[in-house]
Parts: C-alpha cells; sequence; structure tokens
C-alpha cells in the first residue's frame, strides 16, 4: 500500500484569520506582532508586507522602515487558537493520523 504525507504550513494564518474578522484589510499590507512603537519583532505578515520586504521574526522597527503603510496589529493568540481548531477537525474529518507542530503547522 502507497502511503502520501501531506505537509500543511499556513504561512500568513495569523493575518488570514484578521481578514476573516475584518474584511476591509483584505489586500492591505498587514503585519502581527508588535506595534511600531513597541520594542519586538513580527510574528508573521501577510503576503502584501512581504513585498515590502518584511519578514517574520524581522525587527518591528525594521519592518516599519520598510512598510510604515503597514497595518500593524497585536497578535490574537485565543482567534487564533480558535480558528486552528476548526481547521483541525477538517483535516482530522479526512484522517485519524495527522500530527501537529503548531496552531498552523500539521503533517
Amino acid at each position: 500500500m502507497e502511503k502520501e504525507i501531506v505537509h500543511v504550513d499556513m504561512v500568513a494564518f495569523y493575518a488570514a484569520v484578521e481578514v476573516r474578522d475584518n474584511p476591509e484589510l483584505c489586500g492591505k499590507p498587514r503585519i502581527i506582532g508588535a506595534l511600531p512603537h513597541e520594542r519586538g519583532v513580527v510574528s508573521t505578515c501577510s503576503y502584501e508586507a512581504r513585498k515590502f520586504g518584511v519578514r517574520s521574526a524581522m525587527s518591528i522597527k525594521e519592518a516599519y522602515r520598510l512598510c510604515p503603510q503597514g497595518i500593524y496589529m497585536h497578535l490574537n493568540l485565543h482567534k487564533y487558537e480558535g480558528a486552528s481548531s476548526r481547521i483541525h477537525e477538517i483535516w482530522n474529518s479526512y484522517t485519524d493520523l495527522v500530527q501537529y507542530t503548531s496552531l498552523m503547522k500539521a503533517f
């Protein structure tokens, strides 16, 4: 029997959840992590922000230098955990052989 392994990595998951809850954010560069005046890093960002060179783990100050027009938001782990649970339910409806590595990654 041939086995297939699927790897799911939802790179801009937090940013996508924010659009789900506020469609006006769609198409705009979103940076999730610290706010520009705070000390911290980018947890994740939307594809629109990546076009400006913003990346995960980047200093928030550097992200702001690259993308001052971005929409900066704090993490909302409670919201992301809820969305992740819903996605896990979908994956589990296909197989019980799911190995989760984070809220947004699984095999």
